[in-house]
């Protein structure tokens, strides 16, 4: 675990223990920085994890202040956050069931998303990600294999994204996601147990890196009542 992950899972407990209560300011990032020992950009990630889950906002010249969240469900998460799901689920018991894992050439929808030519091979990627012995999400993942380097079976049922900061040393830059919803498909049935008729929550999105390319356009399909996404939009005057 990173600092400014441990530092973000400290003032997390504070928050929910109420030594930082709703609408009260955190100290500010100074004192966080004299508290923990550690630079102001460690401080500025620690808050980062926080604001993308729903538990502190900041404004520019006024401080960061914790949040009421009470509208935001046990498994309700940030449409902004990066991290993956064995960030958003850590605590809890996540495993990975691999459906199908191969190098291909991509159609024309993974051309256009990925922005490569047709000869240019992607891993396909179809994993079921089962939290606390339910299944849960069904990812579709299409990498490019010259840039995800000797991905393996064993990454898979871990994470991915572990993986690609971590061992490729490479970070992201951003993210265009569209939510939307959806009929469910023969995975969604078979693996969600979904009925004819439950309507499946979508999440859509391409990951760039740092130097524009892009590393990774993925559809996570949930079940309706299993999962939600949440934008918390900030005006900065």
């Amino acid at each position: 675990m990173t600092k400014y992950e441990q530092i973000a899972d400290i003032i997390r407990k504070r928050i929910k223990e109420g030594i930082y209560p709703t609408d009260s300011w955190l100290p500010n990032q100074v004192d966080l920085v004299d508290e923990f020992q550690v630079s102001r950009v460690t401080i500025k990630k620690a808050m980062n994890i926080l604001t993308m889950e729903g538990l502190v906002y900041s404004q520019r010249g006024a401080g960061t202040r914790v949040l009421n969240n009470d509208l935001l469900g046990v498994d309700n998460y940030s449409a902004k956050d990066y991290e993956g799901l064995s960030v958003q689920m850590k605590g809890r018991d996540l495993k990975s069931h691999i459906i199908y894992f191969n190098v291909e050439f991509p159609d024309e929808l993974v051309q256009k998303r990925l922005m490569i030519s047709a000869h240019q091979p992607v891993y396909k990627i179809i994993r079921l990600r089962i939290v606390d012995g339910n299944p849960y999400v069904i990812e579709h993942s299409f990498m490019p294999t010259n840039i995800v380097l000797n991905l393996t079976v064993d990454v898979l049922k871990k994470s991915i994204y572990d993986y690609i900061h971590q061992e490729l040393g490479l970070g992201f830059a951003g993210a265009l996601r569209n939510i939307k919803a959806d009929r469910p498909d023969d995975y969604d049935k078979e693996f969600l147990k979904c009925g004819d008729c439950d309507p499946i929550l979508e999440l859509d999105q391409v990951i760039y890196l740092k130097d524009g390319k892009i590393i990774d356009y993925s559809r996570s399909r949930s079940r309706f009542d299993q999962r939600s996404y949440s934008v918390l939009d900030v005006i900065d005057n």
